[in-house]
């Protein structure tokens, strides 16, 4: 019985496995050296897709407000409101700003510390659960304005109240967070911890806080953005500075541009501040094998 037997393969000289190896060297190169410009490109594409909504707004209404169709005192266009801002900004405007930003800085630390604690005691600790969870709940439904009265009577008309509304208004949504996401955790995982003996301390430190992070960071997020929701409110009702007082006088004086002047700068703040989340977001949450 006769067979076939597969006839070895030389191997390769040494010159071959030299030009082997330069090509893979030179193509190892070229991935390097294209990949900051992918990520380059990539970046200034998601930036011109990101401006194309506004822009073209802002456009519109320009030409319309121009060519009659909307009355320039009900929406100024976008140049008017360029106006204004130079011109707030030649009467102490960035003090305006100033104010609001340290507002809403002080309110969010103090609400984000205390939803960080309570919101770890209750993820942790199902008769904590029970008893502080059914209040939280019911107080995270009172609107932000019913706050407002009573604040003000407890505590006056200076800063106080407006940073304890700014830190009420942060603080559901991080204790939100934390809570859902301590208690999200995995059943295995504290299994398979428990199986190595660690300590509660171990646990909590290894487990439970990289497992919860997404939904913790998240929760931060939010509370950021509802906080200077929270700020505005505090300052239309006593306030002799900041962007929520710019939005009230403008109101009073039926000048629309100042209202959207201010609106306008609360967005971009608003946008700065979440950008800068979500980027500690990014690194904090780099270890992950995610969809994005």
């Amino acid at each position: 019985m006769s067979s076939q037997l597969a006839t070895p393969t030389a191997a390769p000289s040494r010159q071959e496995r030299r030009h082997a190896i330069a090509a893979a060297a030179q193509l190892a190169q070229a991935k390097v050296a294209a990949a900051p410009r992918g990520a380059a490109g990539e970046r200034a594409r998601r930036i011109l897709l990101a401006l194309l909504l506004p822009v073209t707004a802002m456009l519109a209404i320009e030409l319309s407000v121009r060519g009659g169709l909307i009355p320039s005192n009900l929406l100024p266009a976008p140049t008017q409101i360029l106006d204004t801002l130079r011109d707030l900004g030649a009467q102490g405007l960035l003090g305006h700003i100033a104010a609001s930003t340290a507002r809403v800085a002080a309110g969010f630390i103090a609400g984000a510390l205390l939803a960080i604690l309570l919101g770890a005691t209750v993820g942790l600790s199902r008769r904590a659960e029970a008893i502080l969870d059914p209040t939280f709940q019911a107080l995270r439904a009172i609107p932000s304005l019913a706050w407002v009265p009573l604040l003000l009577l407890w505590l006056g008309i200076d800063e106080a109240p407006k940073i304890v509304l700014i830190a009420i208004g942060a603080f559901f949504p991080i204790y939100m967070g934390v809570a859902s996401g301590i208690r999200g955790v995995d059943r295995k995982l504290i299994e398979v911890a428990r199986l190595y003996r660690l300590s509660n301390v171990a646990l909590t430190r290894r487990v439970l806080l990289p497992a919860a992070l997404p939904a913790i960071l998240t929760g931060l997020r939010n509370g950021l953005s509802l906080a200077w929701m929270f700020m505005v409110a505090a300052e239309l009702i006593a306030a002799s500075k900041g962007l929520g007082y710019l939005l009230s006088d403008g109101r009073e004086t039926s000048r629309a541009d100042i209202v959207l002047a201010a609106i306008f700068l609360l967005a971009i703040l608003g946008k700065i501040s979440d950008t800068l989340m979500a980027a500690i977001e990014k690194r904090s949450l780099a270890w992950r094998d995610s969809y994005a």
